[in-house]
């Protein structure tokens, strides 16, 4: 064997620079054949034995990421290694070789522990309780001082000086780095504030207006939180702005398992009026309110049993109003609803009136939360409210409209009786025209 090595060495006497190729082509041979080995057979045991264990139940990109990332140091280190042994290879060259492929190591080394933290928040998001206490921004946090660390160590083997003493540098340029990291550090201590207080979780419906931010939080960062907004857009703000800026959590509201309806009728104020005997007929009818009809008319006949005025007993004498009673059927009605929570405040109230009417104030909570299912339970209470109106001889306000204004002419020519059917005017007409108008 040392003969056929002395033979083949003794090839390269008459020529060292092929001597030096030579060597390097061998030296390259070995790295390829020490990483097809590492990254096909030694690593296909390595998954294998991760299969039986938790962490074959992240994604195989994140796994495959460490693997490939770790597999790279074993040809760098054949070279930094085996770069000396190269004959009539000079000095300065073999020295920034090693140099070179050291410092490729430590940066391999660093990013496969980056990806190794990634499995690790893979394998905790798992747990029930991740949502409520996200540790990316932690692992991001460390992530950033492991390539930091990595990055010192790097320029510290490419000049080939002691990692101490850049590191005795750094105390002069603590100004500069605070300033470079002062949005890194202002996250850092919003993520702990936020994990600590429970104030945001993934899966939170939050809204900030300020920031056009309305919909579900998808993902909390060390540096950013994206939400996906109800038109599926994506809204990325830093992670800072949850405590520096007002925004609403919808948390309670979903937790609950009930979502409030607070919304108005206005009523006509031209509309309101005591009972007449139509109406009362028409009330009397419904079920919902006669508890309510019973006991009030009782009350009313008490009271008006005790007025001694005879000449003006009817001017003081109470009576029932077409805006109350309906207000006592509109409660009664959300009382009875299946789909409103009865443990909740159900309040029905006058408000202020205005330009706009008198605003009947409809406050309750429905059972459910879905979307959906609100606004459907929503729009049919409303359905049902405005559609009873008349009933009570009351009508909603809206501003007037060009069907109000033809009304109004038609009305007018009624008066004048220009209304006519053939040429002459009919008559009668203008009562029954006037009569539907109205």
């Amino acid at each position: 064997m040392m003969s056929l090595v002395n033979h083949y060495l003794s090839f390269f006497d008459g020529s060292p620079f092929m001597y030096t190729l030579a060597a390097l082509g061998f030296l390259f041979a070995v790295s390829g054949i020490l990483n097809f080995i590492v990254k096909k057979v030694l690593l296909r045991l390595v998954r294998r034995a991760l299969k039986l264990t938790p962490i074959s139940e992240v994604e195989d990109g994140l796994i495959e990421k460490v693997i490939a990332r770790l597999a790279n140091i074993v040809p760098a280190m054949a070279f930094t290694h085996g770069i000396v042994w190269v004959p009539h290879l000079p000095e300065g060259i073999a020295f920034v070789v090693r140099n070179v492929a050291a410092s490729f190591i430590i940066l391999t080394f660093a990013m496969a522990l980056g990806a190794a933290l990634d499995i690790v928040n893979a394998l905790y998001s798992q747990r029930p309780i991740a949502a409520s206490r996200p540790i990316k921004g932690y692992i991001q946090l460390v992530k950033l001082g492991i390539y930091l660390i990595a990055g010192i160590l790097i320029i510290a083997t490419l000049i080939d000086k002691s990692p101490v003493i850049l590191l005795s540098g750094l105390g002069a340029m603590a100004a500069v780095l605070m300033l470079v990291f002062q949005d890194t550090l202002l996250s850092l201590v919003a993520s702990i504030q936020i994990s600590a207080n429970g104030l945001v979780k993934v899966g939170d419906w939050i809204e900030m207006p300020n920031l056009n931010a309305d919909g579900t939080v998808i993902d909390i960062a060390l540096h950013t939180v994206k939400v996906q907004n109800w038109d599926k857009t994506i809204t990325t703000f830093p992670t800072r702005r949850l405590i520096s800026d007002p925004f609403k959590n919808w948390r309670g509201m979903q937790e609950s398992g009930g979502r409030r309806i607070k919304r108005s009728i206005y009523i006509d104020q031209t509309s309101i009026h005591f009972m007449t005997e139509r109406e009362s007929v028409n009330v009397h009818r419904l079920r919902l309110l006669k508890p309510y009809l019973a006991a009030k008319e009782k009350e009313i006949a008490e009271w008006n049993s005790r007025l001694d005025d005879a000449k003006n007993g009817f001017v003081n004498r109470r009576r029932l109003t077409n805006v109350g009673t309906f207000r006592a059927y509109v409660e009664q009605y959300l009382y009875h609803h299946p789909k409103i929570l009865q443990n909740e405040t159900v309040l029905v109230r006058q408000m202020d009136p205005g330009a706009m009417g008198l605003p009947i104030e409809i406050y309750c909570f429905t059972a459910t939360t879905a979307w959906n299912e609100y606004e459907s339970i929503q729009s049919d209470i409303f359905d049902h409210l405005y559609s009873i109106l008349p009933q009570f001889g009351l009508f909603a306000y809206q501003q007037p409209s060009g069907r109000d204004f033809q009304k109004i002419r038609v009305i007018e020519n009624v008066s004048s009786g220009s209304v006519s059917g053939s040429g002459e005017t009919v008559p009668g007409k203008a009562a029954e025209i006037q009569e539907k108008a109205e």
